[in-house]
């Protein structure tokens, strides 16, 4: 099957409470994502 096939088909899940952010005054939510470009960058210290 192809990947466009899923296009728009399953919603991604809300973040969870609690995370802690950086840069912004208050949580994100993906109501507020919807429509826009996001990058995410996972990183951690080993």
């Amino acid at each position: 099957m192809s990947p466009r096939m899923y296009a728009g088909q399953v919603n991604a899940p809300d973040f969870p409470a609690g995370l802690e952010w950086m840069n912004i005054d208050k949580p994100l939510t993906m109501a507020d994502l919807r429509g826009k470009v996001v990058v995410l960058d996972f990183w951690t210290y080993c």
